[in-house]
């Protein structure tokens, strides 16, 4: 948790309701991904907000990426998103690597944000483990960056996972700081969107640890590219306990694989997880996964198909992020300008 900064005395400007959020292109998306984050970005479009969706491509470099991999996996993201239900016209989509306002305001952070804030960061722990000396700088300073793909839009809103949200306690100390240290009300103070039955998807395998394109174990995740028999094999061999579904949903408190696997279908059918426990009391595994695998299929498979299509034209998936990142430019590059001028940079106007 980073320190406490006071607010500015000063009435907050305004801000226009702003969504921003973004994926690392560093592997395959996942079930994971769409229901924890693809789901909520088009229903966020959906609702008429403006949105500003971005791969942070930049991110993925705090460990090595394969340079083809890279681009293979930027472009398997993007069609991704458009395939779940991201329209381009309508939202904002582009490769953070694209719009250089992310990376100079990226820096501007760092000499804000306190080194005791980042040392902090659980995330950053988690991922270096015993080995913090000989990871990146950038990961460390990831968090930062963050906060400057947030800010550059002066977005107000984020939708994340839980294991995000300290990451946005952070964005939220930097906008304060910043408005303190130079006695502006120039940055919103952010707030996380965190809801739904499936904001954090657990492995297959294993209920007590999230699901990961990193995972070892291809039978730990359900992949958005895997074919609909795939898909079935995988949720009927997930990991579950021997005993029925519980009458009501306090029943699944100490039972960690029967409730990813209840939130799973809870968020895909759009329903709670109380009601999907109402549907199935006492229903075993073998009549409850069969069901559930039948549903993954029908929401994923046409996903899956999309962006099958999608990306055999990877030159139409290069122009819609092109595109993209000239709007969010268009967005970005005026606020960093502000912010310049408002820690007292020399930019020479062109003639």
């Amino acid at each position: 948790m980073s320190e406490p900064v006071q607010t500015p005395q000063t009435s907050p400007a305004p801000f226009p309701t702003r969504i921003f959020s973004g994926i690392q292109p560093s592997g395959g998306l996942t079930l994971g991904n769409y229901l924890g984050a693809l789901k909520r970005f088009v229903e966020k479009q959906d609702e008429g907000i403006e949105t500003v969706y971005c791969l942070v491509d930049m991110h993925a470099i705090t460990v090595w990426q394969d340079p083809v991999k890279l681009r293979h996996q930027t472009r398997e993201a993007a069609a991704g998103f458009i395939a779940a239900g991201i329209d381009p016209k309508r939202s904002i989509l582009f490769n953070q690597s694209q719009v250089t306002a992310h990376v100079e305001l990226g820096w501007i952070f760092n000499c804000i944000a306190r080194m005791g804030w980042m040392s902090r960061m659980t995330q950053f722990k988690d991922k270096a483990g015993k080995n913090s000396e000989n990871v990146s700088l950038g990961l460390f300073a990831y968090p930062s960056l963050m906060a400057a793909d947030i800010l550059a839009y002066k977005a107000t809103h984020v939708p994340v996972g839980e294991d995000q949200k300290q990451h946005l306690e952070l964005c939220r100390d930097i906008a304060i700081k910043f408005n303190n240290d130079y006695k502006v009300d120039f940055f919103p103070v952010v707030e996380p969107v965190i809801e739904g039955a499936a904001t954090r998807v657990m492995s297959l395998r294993d209920g007590t640890n999230k699901m990961s394109k990193s995972d070892p174990s291809d039978q730990s995740r359900i992949n958005l590219t895997d074919d609909a028999d795939t898909i079935g094999k995988k949720i009927r061999k997930a990991k579950t306990d021997m005993d029925p579904l519980p009458d009501h949903v306090d029943g699944l408190k100490d039972r960690p694989e029967a409730k990813n696997l209840v939130n799973i279908y809870a968020a895909l059918a759009g329903h709670t997880p109380a009601q999907v426990i109402r549907d199935y009391a006492g229903a075993q595994f073998g009549t409850f996964k069969p069901a559930l695998a039948d549903l993954a299929v029908a929401k994923l498979e046409p996903i899956t198909t999309e962006m099958n299509r999608l990306m055999k034209d990877p030159a139409e998936i290069d122009r819609i992020l092109g595109e993209g990142a000239v709007r969010a430019d268009a967005l970005a590059r005026p606020v960093l300008e502000q912010v310049y001028d408002i820690i007292g940079m020399i930019r020479s106007k062109p003639f």
